[in-house]
């Protein structure tokens, strides 16, 4: 099945002055990035047919992400360029208290339209993902992103979620965001969280009673990602530890988009109908390959970087 990802490419201007705030640092390392964008990179490495749907700007740094994605083997046909906003940018700086100076400026992924997806024609894909950080924010992508979800649902795609919150985008829309993502939540067939993730959205002061709730309250295979203790899967109205592997991180950055990847890679080897009885022991091969993956991505600086170096046949039993 081929595997259709939407959301936000943007480029991540990363501070290297150590401890700096961005009114005071000097330097920047220029990366590509948006978890959609990571989550097709992944999935191409590993040998994967996929698409990304997202807008950038008819500028140097929206050539540079659709070069990128072409370079993996991702299909680039969906990726629209705005003649009138600049590609988004995200400006980063890690403070010696491990804070980050952050600040957003957001362009043409927010431009992404529904008219634009109506171009998408679903009979090419079996698999469409959903793990935008932008879609819950204000802008056309938002529409088109519910717009894609309903129209998916009825032509009975496997559906894929990943909310990737971010404080910094959300702190003040904190409720709006856990709404929206229920919606998604409810209408999924297999969603991806991280321990924060979890308890944010169903508000338990457990991990153990965040996961039940998602037991009792979704239909989803979902995973639950605890770094290096492992993955928590949910499967069937029981939940299992599934173990990670050690390894010395370099880089955490792009781990859980692997991991995602991973994940679709190995469904999309499946037809539709089989992603609907596979056993636990097939759900927990899937988890095990796809936390060796995301922990393999850890050992390289940068998501894209690390990507270059994952292949179906090293990283996958």
């Amino acid at each position: 099945m081929k595997i259709l990802c939407i959301g936000e490419a943007l480029i991540d201007m990363i501070c290297i002055d150590k401890g700096k705030p961005l009114s005071e640092g000097e330097n920047f390392l220029k990366k590509t990035g948006g978890a959609p964008t990571n989550v097709a990179a992944a999935v191409a490495a590993l040998g994967g047919q996929v698409a990304l749907a997202a807008k950038v700007g008819n500028d140097p740094f929206g050539k540079q992400l659709i070069d990128t994605m072409q370079n993996f083997g991702v299909d680039t046909r969906l990726m629209f360029q705005d003649k009138n906003v600049f590609t988004t940018l995200a400006f980063v700086s890690l403070m010696e208290n491990g804070e980050r100076d952050f600040v957003f400026s957001r362009g043409a992924d927010a431009n992404l339209s529904i008219e634009e997806i109506e171009r998408v024609d679903l009979n090419e894909f079996g698999i469409v993902h959903f793990g935008s950080a932008t879609c819950f924010l204000e802008g056309d992508l938002r529409e088109a992103y519910q717009y894609l979800l309903n129209k998916a649902l009825t032509n009975n795609l496997f559906i894929s979620f990943d909310p990737n919150y971010r404080h910094l985008l959300f702190k003040d829309k904190i409720q709006d965001f856990i709404d929206q993502s229920w919606y998604f939540l409810e209408h999924c067939h297999f969603f991806k969280l991280s321990d924060e993730e979890a308890m944010l959205l169903t508000k338990k002061n457990s991990l153990q009673e965040a996961a039940r709730h998602f037991l009792e309250k979704t239909k989803a295979i979902f995973a639950i990602t605890l770094g290096k203790e492992g993955t928590l899967l949910g499967y069937q109205d029981q939940l299992y530890t599934i173990p990670s592997i050690p390894i010395n991180p370099v880089d955490t950055t792009g781990a859980g988009d692997a991991f995602v990847g991973a994940v679709l890679y190995q469904l999309s080897r499946y037809s539709r109908m089989q992603t609907q009885s596979l056993s636990f022991a097939e759900w927990q091969s899937i988890i095990t390959n796809a936390n060796r993956a995301g922990a393999h991505t850890c050992e390289y600086m940068g998501a894209m970087e690390a990507f270059k170096h994952l292949s179906s046949g090293i990283f996958l039993q």
